[in-house]
């Protein structure tokens, strides 16, 4: 093995699939959290991918006192990379200080701490948002980060900041910022995937669990963007590849080879695709016909965001590889499994 690297928000989305794909990469992994927004059933899943149990925490980043232990008993991790956040935009606008409490502290005790115990690399878990609305597209690295449409976009803001200014204050940190944009679909497998408690916040799960029968009807938000058909355009990734794009600035990291002590890189597909041609590539890729309906917009979406990632695929020699219809097959694969196994 390499050696160990730390995965906050462990038991999530992409946190779980960024786990087998660390494994896959000779890595001992550890994973934490708090289990807010998954279930521990997801340790089982990856270790049957992965054929061995991973290291697994049930702690709180917002915890000093427990991440502070966790620290102390694994003396080998070489590297953090840092999910653990709440992400939901439109539960952001609702509920701001639960986003500002969560998504600024975590990060805050995690800076605190990784020097405190040797710990150098940081690989942070950035997003499109910090680009608001782009005045060109597709966006590189270098444009301007704007005004934020929602508290959570502001998170992920805030947290670049911190992360500067903790490495300029001359803290032994060398961080990497990951802006990626999109995660969508499964693992392969259908054994791991995106399955949030409650009443899915984000689009691709709200879509299966419609297609499935869980939902009555998926909301489409605006229909009069100043796009080709009026929805919302973004650049869907899959997540697996996501994953590898953490995999490559961790080796990047460990390596020594950050040419600045912090850099950034969009991690995209560089295609945009709108909510309605997102819609038919489903029911294309998987003849299930879904039922939706056009409404209002929502508060704190932006019109249209896609990323130009020349920069990840010289530098990180990483890019998006799975196509649309694949990642939405394993999207609806994933759906299916979660039926059959009592799930959903």
């Amino acid at each position: 093995m390499k050696g160990q690297i730390l995965v906050t928000g462990g038991t999530g989305y992409i946190g779980s699939h960024t786990a087998v794909e660390l494994h896959n990469a000779g890595y001992e992994v550890i994973l934490v959290d708090n289990l807010s927004n998954s279930t521990i059933e997801v340790v089982d899943n990856v270790a049957h991918l992965i054929g061995k149990r991973p290291h697994f925490e049930q702690v709180d980043c917002l915890d000093y006192a427990a991440m502070d232990a966790l620290f102390t008993k694994y003396t080998g991790i070489r590297a953090v990379i840092h999910f653990a956040a709440f992400k939901a935009v439109g539960e952001s606008v609702d509920q701001p200080l639960k986003y500002y409490r969560n998504n600024l502290i975590s990060l805050i005790n995690l800076l605190e701490l990784m020097p405190k115990h040797g710990v150098k690399g940081l690989v942070f878990s950035s997003s499109c948002t910090v680009y608001g609305q782009p005045d060109v597209l597709p966006v590189t690295e270098d444009a301007p980060v704007k005004h934020a449409e929602s508290p959570y976009g502001n998170t992920k803001q805030i947290n670049e900041e911190i992360i500067y200014d903790t490495v300029r204050s001359g803290a032994p940190i060398r961080a990497i910022l990951l802006r990626y944009f999109n995660p969508i679909g499964a693992h392969p497998s259908a054994l791991i995937g995106e399955l949030p408690n409650g009443v899915p916040q984000n689009l691709i799960p709200y879509l299966t669990q419609t297609a499935i029968g869980i939902r009555e009807c998926l909301n489409v938000f605006g229909d009069d963007y100043h796009t080709p058909d009026g929805s919302c355009i973004r650049d869907f990734i899959n997540v697996v590849d996501l994953a590898k794009a953490h995999v490559v600035a961790i080796e990047r990291q460990l390596a020594d080879k950050q040419s600045e002590p912090v850099e950034v890189f969009n991690v995209g597909t560089g295609r945009g695709l709108s909510v309605l041609e997102l819609i038919q590539a489903f029911e294309r890729a998987t003849g299930v016909p879904l039922n939706y309906k056009i409404v209002g917009r929502r508060a704190g979406d932006i019109e249209q965001v896609w990323a130009n990632p020349d920069k990840a695929n010289k530098v990180l020699g990483w890019q998006a590889e799975t196509s649309i219809d694949d990642t939405l097959r394993s999207a609806w694969n994933w759906q299916l499994n979660l039926r059959e196994r009592g799930i959903q």
